[in-house]
This record gives structure tokens, sequence and C-alpha cells, in this order.
């Protein structure tokens, strides 16, 4: 599912907004979650899920070509982990 599809959907089930409105809508959801994440705070969407930023340290990793060790550098990463109910959702 594309955010295009995730747009025409909302325009669909809604239906009291025009399809910009329901874009708009949709950029905002979005422009949220990434404000929310960048600073380092949980997201939980009940019956849905958890995103968490965590980080990971630098830590010594091996080139799979020339198996000579390199350096790879602290990182943020972004988690998910799925509410019991979605679980269920998914699994029948």
């Amino acid at each position: 599912m594309t955010k295009a599809d995730i747009i025409e959907a909302v325009y669909e089930r809604l239906g009291g907004f025009s399809k910009r409105e329901a874009a708009e809508l949709v950029e905002l959801v979005f422009e949220t979650l990434k404000d929310t994440l960048s600073k380092q705070e949980k997201v939980k969407i009940s019956g849905f899920g958890n995103f968490v930023v965590r980080e990971k340290k630098a830590r010594m990793g091996r080139n799979p070509q020339t198996k000579k060790p390199i350096e790879i550098s602290a990182r943020r990463v972004l988690t998910f982990k799925p509410s019991q109910v979605l679980k269920h959702t998914l699994n029948g």
C-alpha cells in the first residue's frame, strides 16, 4: 500500500473531505509521526502498535567480500512492535 492508496482510502471512507483535504490530513499525520520520532519520543497507536527509536552503539563488523574488519558507526534505528490486537487480526 502506498501513500496515495492511503489517501484514497481516507477520501472514500470519510466522504466529507475533498481529495486534496484527505491528502493534507494524511500528510499531517505522517509529519506528526516523523516529528515525534525525531525527538526520540515513543509513538503508541492503540490497537496497532508502538514505534520506538533506539540507539545502536558503534561496533565492529566484517566486510563479507574482503573479510576485513570494519567499524559500523553508531546510529538510531526505528523499531515497531505490533499490538496484541494487530497480531490477532493478522493470525486469525
